[in-house]
């Protein structure tokens, strides 16, 4: 989402201090007896980025009224999560740049990366525990479960020209949406809400993470690698069919079909600019814009369901805001 935006800065200037404290347990749950472990998370949560699954987790919980000292936690415990699929996500696809810097496996080696991702999982996983939920151990052991899953079914479409939107949906909403589902479900268990609320959050929460995704795709055809902090086109090298490449196959000519489906099927980049013209000259952008913006109004009718307060006014900000984002 637009990052300079001040409206989205006025919804984060919301939670400030509850991120604050998320920062507080997060550095005194990166302790380890080996160093190297924390080196290499600490690492990673460093790099920034924009915290949206915490702060939407805060927000949500704004919005219903819960201040228990427990959404922290459980903020620090998405985060964790967030942070290990990344670390996993960097080796799988080879990745040597994240957020404008070197990925955690180019700076410490592929192993590093695996097995400290793998701790982060574990602590996580100690720290769901703190809540004394079975409810909430449930959602997160299936968040878990379904992410992985989705990594998996990516790992199976690469390469797969025949790949179709139901199928890259699929993928998104398990691999990326799962989580700000989750996220927004656990703030509803926090605050004690109605399953009809609860509902409403996750659909918000699975809405939001779609839209943002989607965009994201729409970003490595259409963003600059530098303000991205990622290499343009680093899909196609990875054999990943995205929304774009989607729509351009079927709305191409047989000669740009033809080229895409080879370009997808070899991972090279070396006609990445002609790939580009298509997706522009087919209005593919525009498209899956478009299919971004009906995920972003879907995350707003299910937060208009929720209490009214400054809270909820930034949900639907947030939600607004990824239709203007380029960063």
């Amino acid at each position: 989402m637009a990052a300079n935006s001040p409206s989205t800065a006025a919804t984060l200037a919301l939670i400030a201090n509850d991120m604050q404290e998320v920062d507080k347990v997060i550095a005194s749950r990166l302790q380890s007896s080996v160093p190297l472990v924390g080196d290499v998370a600490r690492y990673i949560i460093s790099a920034g980025g924009k915290r949206l699954r915490p702060a939407l987790l805060l927000l949500v919980s704004g919005a219903l009224g819960y201040q228990g000292a427990q959404r922290f936690n459980l903020a620090a415990v998405v985060e964790f999560i967030h942070t290990a699929t990344l670390l996993h996500d960097d080796v799988v696809d080879e990745s040597t740049l994240r957020r404008g810097r070197a990925t955690a496996n180019e700076s410490f080696g592929n192993p590093a990366s695996v097995l400290v991702g793998d701790f982060l999982y574990s602590r996580a996983f100690q720290m769901m525990v703190d809540t004394g939920s079975l409810r909430v151990m449930q959602v997160l052991a299936d968040a878990t479960n379904v992410i992985a899953e989705g990594e998996v079914q990516q790992l199976m479409n690469t390469h797969d020209a025949s790949l179709d939107e139901a199928g890259y949906l699929n993928v998104i909403r398990s691999k990326t949406a799962k989580l700000f589902e989750a996220s927004a479900r656990l703030a509803a268990i926090l605050a004690g809400s109605t399953a009809e609320i609860e509902q409403a959050c996750a659909d918000y929460g699975q809405a939001l993470g779609t839209a943002f995704q989607v965009i994201d795709d729409v970003l490595d055809y259409d963003g600059d690698a530098q303000e991205m902090g990622k290499n343009l086109g680093d899909d196609l090298r990875e054999g990943k069919v995205t929304l774009p490449v989607i729509i351009a196959m079927q709305r191409g000519t047989a000669e740009q079909h033809e080229l895409l489906r080879n370009v997808i099927e070899t991972g090279s980049t070396d006609e990445l600019q002609r790939v580009a013209a298509i997706i522009r000259d087919t209005g593919a952008l525009s498209a899956t814009r478009d299919a971004a913006a009906a995920q972003a109004r879907l995350a707003m009718d299910a937060a208009a369901k929720l209490p009214t307060n400054s809270y909820t006014e930034g949900l639907l900000q947030l939600a607004a805001q990824l239709l203007e984002r380029r960063t």
